[in-house]
């Protein structure tokens, strides 16, 4: 049996996604999350995401929005709004026909190319329409209840944290 040229051609791999860290340890004011990063998430989301831990982009950045039963947000504060609209219309609405799709403890960013900001969302419930909104890229492995906690905070009515809570620092890791 003759194997041909083409079975015989190796892909080449792209560099990136070998040495792409596989986790990442958000530590907060209340303690460490970890993170798994999803290999087949948006790789220009993930290496951007990647970039901006290996600068110290989020270090000491607040969580802005903290929402019961919904989302946590952090993130650039030049943001243009977009990821505000949908959390204060799906809040506000208090629909609780929740998709079981959507997980909890999931992280991802705002789904919109114009944004010159990075958000970080970490869903602490079932969000619907979740794929229209935000871009997944990982999820909580280890941490949970440190989300908990911090979506216990007492929080305005804009849902802005009274006392400031943020992220220490994100560390990338090969192994959790």
């Amino acid at each position: 049996m003759e194997l041909h040229e083409a079975e015989l051609a190796v892909r080449p791999v792209d560099p990136k996604m070998i040495s792409r860290p596989r986790y990442a340890v958000m530590n907060t004011a209340k303690g460490p999350i970890t993170i798994e990063i999803y290999k087949d998430a948006s790789a220009g989301v993930v290496d951007r995401f990647i970039d901006l831990c290996k600068s110290n982009h989020f270090k000491g950045m607040p969580f802005r929005h903290i929402i019961k039963n919904f989302v946590i947000q952090g993130g650039d504060f030049d943001f243009d709004g977009a990821a505000q609209e949908w959390i204060t219309k799906a809040k506000a609405s208090g629909k609780n026909d929740l998709s079981p799709k959507h997980e909890a403890f999931m992280i991802g960013t705002a789904k919109n190319p114009n944004n010159k900001g990075f958000d970080l969302f970490i869903t602490t419930a079932p969000i619907p329409d979740l794929n229209d909104k935000l871009v997944v890229f990982g999820r909580v492995i280890k941490g949970e209840d440190i989300v908990q906690e911090i979506e216990e905070v007492d929080t305005d009515e804009h849902y802005q944290p009274k006392a400031a809570i943020g992220i220490i620092n994100i560390m990338l890791k090969q192994e959790p």
